[in-house]
């Protein structure tokens, strides 16, 4: 069963495409005019000239929205598309959950004329954001075990470009960094459960870690400890966009 089968209910409640890092997504497609969406779940980022959307969980599908692109199920290393069907083919933190890392790039390859685009994250940089270093090691810990090294990824790739991809202070996507700013929100056990290293590792080892947090905001001291992120209007955690010729 596709793990957001399990936690993916809930999914689009807490994540919506934020427009900012939709534009840096548009900007790494350039000027495909066709695109396929590999692990599309629930067509987060998706541009409006999608062909085709591919995800193995029918939880995520369901959730898309009146008007997207066609949607398939199907997995990443067996897409049911034709070669060279579109320009671009464009993966959006999903390598994480794929079974083959290289099967999943040579079909993408093999259904994409000119250009590949992952939105990703570095893995060494995220373990120091500090959800995961100050109150929650567990998750680190699971964090570490689904990310792909992006050295992995881009040895697989022909001329791999990177670009950092900064977290709004008011990201509309929950993704795991999204509330730097905004640390109550982790206390919100819908919003941990579209986060997938927070859902993997389970409330149960979270819990200690959480307490903590929930303490350090009712005493003031993580507002202490953390007053420079106040300031901040972005954060770079990690989360890049790899871009390659296809």
């Amino acid at each position: 069963m596709a793990l957001y089968d399990v936690i993916g209910e809930t999914y689009t409640a807490t994540r919506r495409a934020d427009p900012r890092i939709g534009a840096l997504v548009a900007s790494a497609l350039g000027g495909a005019a066709s695109v396929v969406n590999v692990g599309a779940g629930a067509g987060s980022y998706e541009p409006p000239q999608t062909v085709a959307a591919v995800d193995p969980s029918m939880t995520m599908l369901r959730q898309r929205p009146a008007g997207a692109a066609p949607a398939l199920v199907g997995s990443a290393e067996h897409l049911p598309l034709r070669n060279d069907c579109a320009d671009a083919a464009m993966a959006i933190l999903t390598i994480h959950h794929w079974s083959d890392l290289a099967a999943g790039v040579a079909e993408m390859r093999r259904v994409a004329r000119d250009r590949l685009v992952f939105l990703t994250w570095i893995a060494e940089q995220f373990a120091d954001f500090w959800l995961f270093s100050e109150y929650l090691p567990a998750a680190a810990e699971t964090d570490a075990e689904l990310a792909v090294p992006v050295g992995q990824l881009t040895a697989m790739l022909d001329r791999p470009r990177m670009r950092p991809v900064p977290i709004p202070h008011d990201c509309a996507d929950g993704v795991a960094a999204a509330y730097w700013r905004r640390p109550a929100a982790y206390l919100d056990p819908v919003v941990r459960a579209g986060m997938s290293a927070l859902a993997k590792t389970g409330d149960r080892a979270l819990a200690p870690g959480l307490a903590r947090l929930a303490r350090d905001l009712e005493s003031g001291e993580w507002q202490r400890k953390h007053a420079d992120l106040l300031e901040r209007d972005s954060l770079d955690v990690g989360y890049c966009l790899i871009i390659a010729d296809a």
